[in-house]
């Protein structure tokens, strides 16, 4: 088995509502769907979200370096060889997110090969994950709104609130409403994308003191490194990692270098293996992680859930799979479905996907 060709297919697909945060928004799915064929008739599948907002990627950088540099360094290379195709895609710098979807096209061709669940080829812990939903930007009774109706329609108990504005006393606002509205029926935890400094951040956190959030991620850029450190020296709660953390190199350096508690894991960004990495070394250090959310559709919240399952650590919490239900359609052919809070991870060769060539042809930006 060969890889004999490899596509980078550029899509569009509205959302009904866009999801608005501090270090952007995102109105148009505007992603890349990936699809690595081998010689003897197998096609791997993966979604690439571009976000230029956090890694400089666009939809268009994404195809120019899958078809020009990384795809021809495929060509002709077993898909069991992840290490050497790894070695030869690593010699181009950046480009997280396409070299990810690469990846778990890869991992999904290899479940395809051997009959099993991409799921159980990484370890296997579960068949399903528990679901967190984000909450963008908006008045604090409209996001109180649609916290209520996920928790009434789709049994989803756990939100990340999007803050980072200012001042603060607004998204202080919006999490004072979503807790008083359902009480202690739910989870919530923050995310700052990196809108407020250290001292917007520890103020904000001392004024929600009473709200049992459970985590604080981003709150303040990553390269502001002492005014971070001591954010998480004074913090009351677990201090996530997310856009700092692209690499296993990152996520020590955090960790070790008191920048963050926890760590946020992409597989949009990293991929299987890169996720794996990341997984067992923050597993290593003892460091507690959660399954976030590249805004995705349907296949990258698949992709998510499927790696989530594989391990306790990383099923321990609800994963952020659930924003592809702001999308206006997908191109999933078997749509994903949530309920009870739970996403089920699917019990087919590979990740299971079919795509809906109809869909695709009629979203698809490059004919």
């Amino acid at each position: 088995m060969k890889i004999s060709k490899v596509e980078a297919i550029p899509f569009a697909i509205p959302y009904r509502k866009p999801l608005v945060f501090a270090s952007g928004e995102v109105r148009v799915a505007e992603h890349v769907l990936v699809r690595v064929h081998t010689d003897d008739g197998l096609v791997g599948t993966a979604e690439a979200p571009p976000r230029p907002f956090t890694y400089g990627e666009t939809q268009a950088s994404i195809i120019a370096v899958v078809d020009g540099i990384l795809g021809p360094a495929m060509a002709g290379a077993s898909p069991l060889d992840r290490e050497a195709i790894h070695a030869r895609l690593n010699k181009t710098v950046g480009n997280p997110t396409a070299k990810a979807a690469l990846d778990m096209a890869l991992w999904d061709l290899i479940g395809q090969a051997v009959g099993v669940p991409v799921t159980q080829l990484l370890g296997g812990f579960t068949d399903r994950m528990r679901v967190s939903h984000m909450l963008g930007f908006d008045e604090p009774g409209a996001m109180a709104d649609e916290a209520e109706r996920m928790l009434d329609v789709f049994g989803i108990r756990t939100f990340k609130v999007k803050v980072g504005r200012s001042p603060v006393e607004l998204d202080v606002a919006v999490c004072r409403a979503i807790r008083e509205r359902l009480g202690d029926r739910v989870e919530l935890y923050v995310d700052g994308n990196r809108g407020w400094s250290a001292s917007q951040s520890l103020r904000a956190l001392r004024q929600m003191a009473d709200l049992d959030l459970t985590m604080a991620e981003e709150l303040c850029p990553a390269d502001d490194v002492l005014g971070r450190r001591w954010l998480v020296e004074h913090s009351p709660l677990p201090f996530v990692a997310d856009e700092s953390v692209s690499t296993p190199a990152e996520v020590t350096r955090e960790i070790l270098g008191g920048s963050a508690t926890m760590v946020s894991i992409k597989t949009a960004r990293t991929g299987f293996t890169g996720s794996q990495r990341v997984h067992h070394l923050c597993e290593s250090l003892g460091v507690e992680v959660v399954m976030g959310n590249q805004i995705d559709g349907q296949l990258g919240s698949l992709c998510s859930a499927a790696f989530g399952a594989a391990y306790r650590s990383t099923s321990a919490r609800a994963g952020e799979l659930s924003n592809f239900l702001d999308m206006s359609d997908d191109l999933l052919a078997d749509p994903l479905e949530i309920r009870e809070g739970e996403l089920l991870v699917r019990e087919l060769p590979g990740l299971g996907i079919e795509i809906d060539e109809d869909k695709l042809a009629h979203y698809r930006q490059d004919t």
